[in-house]
Protein backbone atom coordinates (compact mmCIF):
# COMPACT_ATOMS: atom_id res chain seq x y z
CA UNK A 1 0.00 0.00 0.00
CA UNK A 2 3.20 2.35 0.39
CA UNK A 3 4.01 2.70 -2.97
CA UNK A 4 0.77 3.73 -4.85
CA UNK A 5 -2.05 5.26 -2.42
CA UNK A 6 0.09 6.95 0.08
CA UNK A 7 0.56 10.47 -0.84
CA UNK A 8 1.73 12.29 2.51
CA UNK A 9 2.49 11.28 6.23
CA UNK A 10 -0.04 12.39 8.72
CA UNK A 11 0.94 15.88 10.09
CA UNK A 12 -1.71 16.69 12.63
CA UNK A 13 -2.84 14.54 16.13
CA UNK A 14 -6.26 12.45 15.23
CA UNK A 15 -5.40 11.89 11.21
CA UNK A 16 -6.06 15.45 10.67
CA UNK A 17 -5.76 15.55 7.01
CA UNK A 18 -4.26 18.31 4.40
CA UNK A 19 -5.72 19.41 1.23
CA UNK A 20 -4.47 16.63 -0.81
CA UNK A 21 -6.45 13.58 -1.49
CA UNK A 22 -6.22 11.50 1.66
CA UNK A 23 -4.97 7.87 0.93
CA UNK A 24 -8.04 6.40 2.58
CA UNK A 25 -11.85 7.05 3.19
CA UNK A 26 -13.43 4.95 5.86
CA UNK A 27 -17.00 4.93 5.16
CA UNK A 28 -19.00 4.02 8.67
CA UNK A 29 -23.27 3.29 8.17
CA UNK A 30 -24.74 3.90 11.76
CA UNK A 31 -27.91 3.02 13.08
CA UNK A 32 -28.37 3.26 16.43
CA UNK A 33 -24.97 2.15 17.48
CA UNK A 34 -23.95 5.23 20.30
CA UNK A 35 -21.79 2.25 22.83
CA UNK A 36 -19.84 1.43 20.11
CA UNK A 37 -18.75 4.69 17.79
CA UNK A 38 -16.11 6.22 20.78
CA UNK A 39 -14.38 2.26 20.55
CA UNK A 40 -14.80 2.17 16.76
CA UNK A 41 -13.52 5.55 15.78
CA UNK A 42 -10.37 4.76 18.27
CA UNK A 43 -9.70 1.93 16.74
CA UNK A 44 -9.25 3.16 13.16
CA UNK A 45 -7.51 6.13 14.27
CA UNK A 46 -4.80 4.55 16.02
CA UNK A 47 -4.60 1.59 13.61
CA UNK A 48 -4.30 4.01 10.31
CA UNK A 49 -1.65 6.61 11.82
CA UNK A 50 0.43 3.58 13.27
CA UNK A 51 0.19 2.63 8.99
CA UNK A 52 1.52 5.89 8.00
CA UNK A 53 -1.53 6.58 6.02
CA UNK A 54 -3.77 9.60 5.90
CA UNK A 55 -7.52 9.25 6.00
CA UNK A 56 -10.49 10.40 6.84
CA UNK A 57 -13.67 8.90 8.06
CA UNK A 58 -17.31 9.54 7.48
CA UNK A 59 -19.68 8.54 9.92
CA UNK A 60 -23.51 8.30 8.31
CA UNK A 61 -26.02 8.28 10.58
CA UNK A 62 -28.96 6.56 9.26
CA UNK A 63 -31.70 7.94 11.17
CA UNK A 64 -30.52 6.57 14.54
CA UNK A 65 -32.45 7.08 18.25
CA UNK A 66 -30.39 6.53 20.74
CA UNK A 67 -27.99 9.54 20.60
CA UNK A 68 -25.11 8.39 17.52
CA UNK A 69 -26.60 11.56 15.71
CA UNK A 70 -25.63 14.15 18.72
CA UNK A 71 -22.78 12.32 19.62
CA UNK A 72 -21.38 12.00 15.97
CA UNK A 73 -22.22 15.66 15.57
CA UNK A 74 -19.92 16.73 18.52
CA UNK A 75 -17.19 14.63 17.42
CA UNK A 76 -16.96 16.09 14.40
CA UNK A 77 -16.91 19.48 15.30
CA UNK A 78 -13.73 18.73 17.80
CA UNK A 79 -11.38 16.03 15.63
CA UNK A 80 -10.01 16.41 12.47
CA UNK A 81 -10.26 13.31 11.07
CA UNK A 82 -14.14 12.75 11.10
CA UNK A 83 -16.58 13.80 8.91
CA UNK A 84 -20.16 12.96 10.32
CA UNK A 85 -23.28 12.66 7.65
CA UNK A 86 -26.74 12.86 9.55
CA UNK A 87 -29.80 11.53 7.23
CA UNK A 88 -32.98 13.15 7.94
CA UNK A 89 -34.55 9.70 8.44
CA UNK A 90 -33.33 5.79 8.88
CA UNK A 91 -32.98 5.19 4.84
CA UNK A 92 -31.62 1.61 5.44
CA UNK A 93 -27.96 0.55 5.07
CA UNK A 94 -27.71 0.90 1.03
CA UNK A 95 -28.36 4.73 1.12
CA UNK A 96 -26.49 5.30 4.09
CA UNK A 97 -23.31 3.73 1.99
CA UNK A 98 -24.20 5.76 -1.16
CA UNK A 99 -24.35 8.93 0.81
CA UNK A 100 -20.66 7.84 2.68
CA UNK A 101 -19.55 7.01 -1.12
CA UNK A 102 -20.72 10.79 -2.09
CA UNK A 103 -18.64 12.46 0.87
CA UNK A 104 -15.48 10.39 0.20
CA UNK A 105 -12.57 11.76 -1.34
CA UNK A 106 -10.04 9.48 -0.61
CA UNK A 107 -8.07 7.50 -3.40
CA UNK A 108 -9.27 3.63 -1.82
CA UNK A 109 -12.68 4.05 0.36
CA UNK A 110 -12.91 1.20 2.97
CA UNK A 111 -16.53 0.34 4.34
CA UNK A 112 -17.05 -1.57 7.89
CA UNK A 113 -19.98 -2.21 9.87
CA UNK A 114 -20.63 0.43 13.24
CA UNK A 115 -20.81 -3.02 15.79
CA UNK A 116 -17.31 -3.56 16.18
CA UNK A 117 -17.72 -6.97 14.91
CA UNK A 118 -15.67 -5.82 11.74
CA UNK A 119 -11.62 -5.50 13.48
CA UNK A 120 -10.26 -2.04 11.57
CA UNK A 121 -6.72 -3.50 12.06
CA UNK A 122 -7.93 -5.79 8.96
CA UNK A 123 -8.17 -2.04 7.32
CA UNK A 124 -4.28 -2.05 6.25
CA UNK A 125 -3.89 -5.50 4.73
CA UNK A 126 -7.42 -5.05 2.60
CA UNK A 127 -5.78 -1.94 1.17
CA UNK A 128 -2.23 -3.72 0.84
CA UNK A 129 -4.20 -6.29 -1.44
CA UNK A 130 -5.54 -3.54 -3.58
CA UNK A 131 -2.30 -2.73 -4.12
CA UNK A 132 -1.75 -5.72 -6.27
CA UNK A 133 -4.23 -4.75 -8.89
CA UNK A 134 -7.86 -5.34 -7.70
CA UNK A 135 -10.83 -2.97 -7.65
CA UNK A 136 -12.35 -4.69 -4.98
CA UNK A 137 -11.01 -6.46 -1.57
CA UNK A 138 -13.81 -8.07 0.34
CA UNK A 139 -13.25 -9.57 3.57
CA UNK A 140 -14.31 -12.99 3.94
CA UNK A 141 -14.92 -13.87 7.95
CA UNK A 142 -13.66 -17.78 8.06
CA UNK A 143 -14.59 -17.58 11.38
CA UNK A 144 -18.02 -16.00 12.71
CA UNK A 145 -19.02 -15.15 15.91
CA UNK A 146 -23.17 -15.36 15.39
CA UNK A 147 -25.89 -17.52 16.12
CA UNK A 148 -25.69 -20.76 13.94
CA UNK A 149 -29.31 -21.05 13.15
CA UNK A 150 -30.35 -17.35 13.09
CA UNK A 151 -27.07 -15.84 11.04
CA UNK A 152 -24.84 -18.57 9.44
CA UNK A 153 -27.21 -20.79 8.40
CA UNK A 154 -29.08 -18.16 6.45
CA UNK A 155 -25.65 -16.69 5.23
CA UNK A 156 -24.23 -20.04 3.89
CA UNK A 157 -27.00 -20.65 1.90
CA UNK A 158 -27.45 -16.48 0.66
CA UNK A 159 -23.90 -17.02 -0.28
CA UNK A 160 -23.94 -20.15 -2.42
CA UNK A 161 -26.88 -19.05 -4.31
CA UNK A 162 -25.44 -15.81 -5.53
CA UNK A 163 -22.51 -16.85 -6.16
CA UNK A 164 -23.85 -19.45 -8.47
CA UNK A 165 -26.06 -16.64 -9.84
CA UNK A 166 -23.57 -13.95 -10.22
CA UNK A 167 -20.85 -15.67 -10.92
CA UNK A 168 -18.36 -13.86 -8.84
CA UNK A 169 -17.11 -16.38 -6.40
CA UNK A 170 -15.83 -15.18 -3.36
CA UNK A 171 -17.30 -16.76 0.10
CA UNK A 172 -18.74 -13.88 2.17
CA UNK A 173 -20.99 -11.69 0.46
CA UNK A 174 -22.37 -10.22 3.54
CA UNK A 175 -19.16 -8.89 5.30
CA UNK A 176 -19.29 -5.12 5.17
CA UNK A 177 -15.54 -5.06 5.45
CA UNK A 178 -14.47 -4.29 2.23
CA UNK A 179 -11.85 -2.02 0.09
CA UNK A 180 -12.51 -0.34 -3.42
CA UNK A 181 -10.54 1.68 -5.59
CA UNK A 182 -12.79 5.31 -5.85
CA UNK A 183 -12.92 5.13 -9.34
CA UNK A 184 -14.61 1.85 -9.17
CA UNK A 185 -17.56 3.08 -6.76
CA UNK A 186 -17.70 6.67 -8.93
CA UNK A 187 -19.27 4.04 -12.00
CA UNK A 188 -21.76 2.20 -9.24
CA UNK A 189 -25.19 3.44 -8.35
CA UNK A 190 -26.92 2.27 -4.96
CA UNK A 191 -30.52 1.93 -5.15
CA UNK A 192 -33.08 -0.23 -2.89
CA UNK A 193 -30.88 -2.75 -0.91
CA UNK A 194 -28.05 -3.45 -3.02
CA UNK A 195 -24.81 -3.15 -0.61
CA UNK A 196 -24.90 -6.78 0.30
CA UNK A 197 -24.09 -7.29 -3.50
CA UNK A 198 -21.68 -4.67 -4.42
CA UNK A 199 -19.35 -7.31 -5.13
CA UNK A 200 -21.68 -8.59 -8.24
CA UNK A 201 -22.10 -5.12 -9.56
CA UNK A 202 -18.74 -3.96 -9.45
CA UNK A 203 -18.44 -7.65 -11.70
CA UNK A 204 -20.61 -5.98 -14.37
CA UNK A 205 -18.66 -2.83 -14.15
CA UNK A 206 -15.32 -5.08 -15.18
CA UNK A 207 -13.86 -4.96 -11.66
CA UNK A 208 -11.07 -7.24 -10.48
CA UNK A 209 -12.14 -8.66 -7.34
CA UNK A 210 -10.79 -11.10 -4.60
CA UNK A 211 -11.13 -11.96 -1.25
CA UNK A 212 -8.81 -11.98 2.47
CA UNK A 213 -10.00 -13.62 5.66
CA UNK A 214 -10.71 -11.20 8.27
CA UNK A 215 -11.24 -11.32 11.62
CA UNK A 216 -14.68 -11.14 13.19
CA UNK A 217 -15.68 -10.56 17.13
CA UNK A 218 -18.91 -11.25 19.08
CA UNK A 219 -20.99 -8.79 19.15
CA UNK A 220 -19.81 -6.37 22.43
CA UNK A 221 -23.16 -3.92 22.47
CA UNK A 222 -26.90 -3.70 21.52
CA UNK A 223 -28.54 -5.91 19.08
CA UNK A 224 -28.68 -7.09 15.70
CA UNK A 225 -29.72 -5.01 13.11
CA UNK A 226 -30.12 -8.42 11.32
CA UNK A 227 -32.89 -11.06 11.06
CA UNK A 228 -34.15 -13.82 9.24
CA UNK A 229 -36.71 -11.15 8.00
CA UNK A 230 -34.11 -10.12 5.22
CA UNK A 231 -34.00 -13.55 3.02
CA UNK A 232 -37.30 -12.21 0.61
CA UNK A 233 -35.82 -8.85 0.03
CA UNK A 234 -31.70 -10.85 -1.27
CA UNK A 235 -33.75 -13.24 -3.29
CA UNK A 236 -35.43 -10.47 -4.72
CA UNK A 237 -32.22 -8.09 -5.10
CA UNK A 238 -30.44 -11.00 -6.78
CA UNK A 239 -33.10 -11.27 -9.45
CA UNK A 240 -32.31 -7.29 -10.08
CA UNK A 241 -28.87 -8.11 -10.35
CA UNK A 242 -29.03 -11.45 -12.27
CA UNK A 243 -31.25 -8.89 -14.76
CA UNK A 244 -28.79 -6.37 -15.19
CA UNK A 245 -25.54 -8.44 -15.29
CA UNK A 246 -27.02 -10.50 -18.22
CA UNK A 247 -29.42 -7.94 -19.87
CA UNK A 248 -29.17 -4.72 -18.64
CA UNK A 249 -28.42 -3.19 -22.43
CA UNK A 250 -30.07 -5.43 -24.01
CA UNK A 251 -33.60 -5.89 -22.61
CA UNK A 252 -35.24 -7.34 -25.66
CA UNK A 253 -33.34 -10.17 -25.76
CA UNK A 254 -34.97 -11.40 -22.74
CA UNK A 255 -38.49 -9.83 -23.47
CA UNK A 256 -38.12 -10.09 -26.56
CA UNK A 257 -37.56 -14.45 -26.73
CA UNK A 258 -40.16 -15.27 -24.21
CA UNK A 259 -42.22 -13.04 -26.44
CA UNK A 260 -41.93 -15.05 -29.23
CA UNK A 261 -41.97 -18.40 -27.49
CA UNK A 262 -45.50 -17.53 -26.45
CA UNK A 263 -46.57 -15.97 -29.60
CA UNK A 264 -44.97 -18.99 -31.44
CA UNK A 265 -46.98 -21.29 -28.81
CA UNK A 266 -50.33 -19.91 -29.10
CA UNK A 267 -50.27 -19.60 -33.00
CA UNK A 268 -49.37 -23.42 -33.17
CA UNK A 269 -52.36 -23.96 -31.12
CA UNK A 270 -54.33 -21.76 -32.90
CA UNK A 271 -53.36 -22.88 -36.15
CA UNK A 272 -54.55 -27.00 -34.85
CA UNK A 273 -57.47 -25.69 -33.65
CA UNK A 274 -58.44 -24.00 -36.92
CA UNK A 275 -57.42 -27.47 -38.44
CA UNK A 276 -59.49 -28.96 -36.53
CA UNK A 277 -62.41 -27.03 -36.95
CA UNK A 278 -62.65 -26.77 -40.70
CA UNK A 279 -61.07 -30.66 -41.34
CA UNK A 280 -62.99 -31.92 -39.13
CA UNK A 281 -66.00 -29.85 -38.16
CA UNK A 282 -65.77 -30.02 -34.28
CA UNK A 283 -66.66 -27.29 -31.22
CA UNK A 284 -63.35 -25.62 -30.44
CA UNK A 285 -65.38 -23.13 -28.74
CA UNK A 286 -65.88 -24.51 -25.22
CA UNK A 287 -61.97 -26.63 -25.23
CA UNK A 288 -59.61 -25.06 -22.79
CA UNK A 289 -57.09 -24.93 -25.44
CA UNK A 290 -58.72 -22.23 -27.16
CA UNK A 291 -58.36 -19.94 -24.14
CA UNK A 292 -54.51 -20.90 -23.19
CA UNK A 293 -53.95 -19.89 -27.28
CA UNK A 294 -55.45 -16.44 -26.87
CA UNK A 295 -53.20 -15.98 -23.73
CA UNK A 296 -50.24 -17.03 -25.27
CA UNK A 297 -51.07 -14.85 -28.08
CA UNK A 298 -51.76 -11.31 -25.82
CA UNK A 299 -48.85 -12.70 -23.26
CA UNK A 300 -46.47 -12.85 -26.16
CA UNK A 301 -47.28 -9.04 -27.80
CA UNK A 302 -47.22 -7.80 -23.99
CA UNK A 303 -43.96 -8.95 -23.83
CA UNK A 304 -42.69 -7.30 -26.66
CA UNK A 305 -44.18 -4.32 -25.86
CA UNK A 306 -42.32 -4.42 -22.22
CA UNK A 307 -38.83 -5.10 -24.10
CA UNK A 308 -39.57 -2.46 -26.87
CA UNK A 309 -39.98 0.06 -23.40
CA UNK A 310 -36.95 -1.36 -21.28
CA UNK A 311 -34.96 -0.92 -24.50
CA UNK A 312 -35.64 2.84 -24.57
CA UNK A 313 -35.52 3.34 -20.79
CA UNK A 314 -32.19 1.82 -21.08
CA UNK A 315 -31.53 3.95 -23.93
CA UNK A 316 -32.76 7.43 -21.34
CA UNK A 317 -30.73 5.82 -18.48
CA UNK A 318 -27.30 5.70 -20.61
CA UNK A 319 -27.56 8.95 -22.91
CA UNK A 320 -29.35 11.06 -19.96
CA UNK A 321 -26.25 10.57 -17.81
CA UNK A 322 -23.70 10.40 -20.67
CA UNK A 323 -23.25 6.51 -18.77
CA UNK A 324 -21.31 4.40 -21.32
CA UNK A 325 -21.69 1.01 -22.20
CA UNK A 326 -18.27 0.03 -21.32
CA UNK A 327 -15.37 0.66 -18.95
CA UNK A 328 -11.83 1.23 -20.05
CA UNK A 329 -9.38 -0.12 -17.59
CA UNK A 330 -5.99 1.72 -19.30
CA UNK A 331 -5.07 3.30 -22.48
CA UNK A 332 -1.57 2.05 -23.84
CA UNK A 333 0.07 3.82 -26.99
CA UNK A 334 3.70 4.50 -28.04
CA UNK A 335 5.39 6.76 -26.41
CA UNK A 336 7.02 9.65 -28.12
CA UNK A 337 10.40 10.91 -27.64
Amino acid sequence: MRGGLISQRMTEQNGAMSSVVPDVSVVVPIYNEVESIPHLLEAIASTLTASELSYEIICVDDGSSDGSAEFLRREAQTRNDLKAVILRRNYGQTAAMSAGFNHALGKAIVTLDADLQNDPVDIPLLLAKLEEGYDLVSGWRKNRQDGALKRLLPSKIANWLIRRTTSVNIHDYGCSLKAYRAELVADMNLYGELHRFLPALAYIEGARITEIPVRHHARRFGQSKYGLSRTFRVLMDLLTILFMKKFLTRPMHVFGLWGLISMLSGGAIAIYLTFVKLAFHQDIGDRPLLILAVLLLVTGVQLFCFGLLAELLMRTYHESQGRPIYRVREVVTKSVK
